[in-house]
């Protein structure tokens, strides 16, 4: 018998990709993810899904799954008796995740210094560059994007896959710290001199001095973090 091939039934097949409103999901998701780091919604502040419908120009099940996912990210919470909201980190838990990041960064930074090939320096010096270059036209994605280049390519240089995959489980809670820390006031010197002296450390093959220069950059900038919790 001849093979067959039964066409599908785009009107019952729930295989069939809904390209239309996945792009919408994308695109109501990036918004969103945009106007919280960039502080539009402030921590704490009450997600309302009619309203986010109006604002955003979606229906309420594609706002529903958007929150869903940002929620998985951690930077939406859903808070008893009032429904979503920006989350807002408490102190405990800052410290929690700087400690962790500190535990991991600064031994990445130890052994990167101790095995960087020249072409991951060469990739360090151009995501540091990039960092620069999006403070100086101030655009907070191009640091953010660039500061996780940075820290990817020092993850790689020093063969701490698995770590950087720790951190990557992190990444919308440490996005959205990293977000309030550096728009804070002289961070853009401060910052970039911390991240200078890793890179500065690393390229002279010192591990102590980059396991070092990368404790202090976290240090400060948890020390940022907690004091944007204060009233």
């Amino acid at each position: 018998m001849p093979d067959t091939q039964a066409e599908p039934d785009t009107q019952t097949d729930t295989l069939l990709v809904d390209r239309t409103a996945k792009t919408l999901r994308l695109l109501a998701l990036e918004k969103m993810r945009e106007a919280i780091l960039t502080m539009k919604f402030r921590p704490g502040e009450r997600l309302v899904e009619r309203a986010l419908c109006e604002r955003l120009g979606v229906s309420r099940s594609v706002v529903r799954e958007v929150l869903r996912h940002l929620e998985s990210e951690g930077l939406v919470e859903t808070v008893p008796g009032h429904g979503p909201a920006v989350a807002a980190p408490e102190p405990a838990k800052i410290t929690q995740i700087y400690e962790l990041r500190s535990m991991l960064e600064a031994l990445a930074a130890r052994h990167c210094a101790a095995r960087a090939t020249p072409a991951d320096l060469n990739a360090l010096r151009a995501a540091l560059e990039r960092v620069r270059a999006g403070y100086a036209s101030a655009d907070p994605f191009a640091v953010l994007a660039a500061t996780a280049s940075f820290y990817e390519a020092m993850f790689r240089a020093a063969g701490r896959a698995v770590a950087w995959e720790l951190l990557v489980s992190l990444n919308g809670r440490i996005t959205h710290l990293r977000a309030r820390t550096i728009s804070t006031a002289g961070r853009d010197k401060h910052g970039m001199a911390e991240m200078q002296a890793i890179l500065d450390a690393i390229e002279v093959r010192d591990p102590d001095a980059a396991e070092a220069a990368s404790v202090r950059h976290l240090q400060n900038a948890l020390r940022l973090a907690l004091a944007q919790t204060q009233p």
